[in-house]
């Protein structure tokens, strides 16, 4: 993190850039200083520095040119595919929708287990944890739903049918996310989905960023009437990211030294979820 005086009008959750172009995000807005949280190698930095405004809060770019892309939590490809062609930008962090714009789920999400979709079945907009231990094939089960979604999108005619996949690696090996691309390559399922990689040798800070900039590109099919899942691989992985961030920026700890608003900072994110009613377009 990097304290910085002289920021007066600064918003929270506004990008910062510093002089040796590196990005940062305002968390924490005190009386005399702001402490900020750096997205990228803080090697470049040092004190004295000159840290300039951007005026906008943390954005990603959306769209359906994302699809079939590794980006990393700033939306960055990091695929060596190019640039991407993606205009529309949205802010990673939004209120989840109200009571009124959603709708109770009642459609299937098939994730091509037969045991989980007869006996516990998953519909669009709903929220499943998948809980166990290591090695257990949890994140067998979720690759094994976006595998599935093949048959499903070829069957569907119109985008409302389709469902469309953003996996959010956070805090894995590059190996591990690599591997993964692989086994979406060669299925042919990368082409309806998006990753979003925040591996173990990234910043606390994108850790952090990653479920957040995959919710609000799920969010981009959600809200023009498409269909969306999306898998956080893992949110544990997160937490720890943003202890570390907080205990820098001296918020008080509580229970193994998590912060207080360590709960906060998943129901807010989860909360986005949602299977919108007919009159907001029947998304999920």
């Amino acid at each position: 993190i990097a304290r910085v005086y002289g920021l007066n009008k600064i918003q929270a959750g506004e990008m910062v850039e510093f002089a040796s172009g590196v990005k940062g995000m305002a968390l924490n807005l005190e009386n005399e200083n702001v402490g900020i949280v750096i997205f990228g190698s803080d090697t470049a930095i040092k004190e004295g520095d000159i840290v300039k405004r951007t005026g906008s809060i943390v954005d990603v770019p959306v769209g359906k040119a994302m699809l079939g892309r590794v980006v990393d939590a700033l939306g960055v490809p990091i695929d060596g595919k190019g640039a991407l062609s993606a205009v529309e930008r949205r802010r990673v962090e939004v209120k989840a929708p109200g009571i009124i714009a959603r709708k109770s789920v009642h459609e299937p999400m098939q994730t091509g287990l037969k045991a989980v979709d007869s006996l516990v079945p998953i519909g669009r907009g709903q929220r499943e944890l998948i809980i166990g231990d290591r090695q257990t094939g949890k994140t067998a089960i979720a690759i094994d739903t976006i595998l599935n979604q093949k048959q499903i999108n070829a069957q569907g005619t119109s985008d409302s049918e389709k469902l469309y996949c953003v996996y959010v690696a956070i805090g894995q090996k590059r190996s591990t996310v690599a591997q993964l691309v692989k086994i979406l390559s060669e299925a042919g399922a990368l082409e309806y989905s998006i990753i979003v990689a925040a591996t173990a040798s990234d910043p606390a800070p994108l850790q952090f960023l990653a479920p957040y900039s995959g919710c609000a590109m799920g969010e981009y099919f959600r809200d023009n009437g498409m269909h969306a899942l999306i898998i956080y691989d893992d949110l544990s992985k997160q937490s720890v990211a943003y202890r570390q961030m907080s205990l820098l920026l001296r918020r008080p700890p509580g229970r193994e030294a998590f912060p207080g608003d360590v709960f906060y900072l998943h129901s807010r994110l989860l909360e986005r979820a949602a299977k919108m009613s007919d009159q907001t377009g029947a998304g999920s």
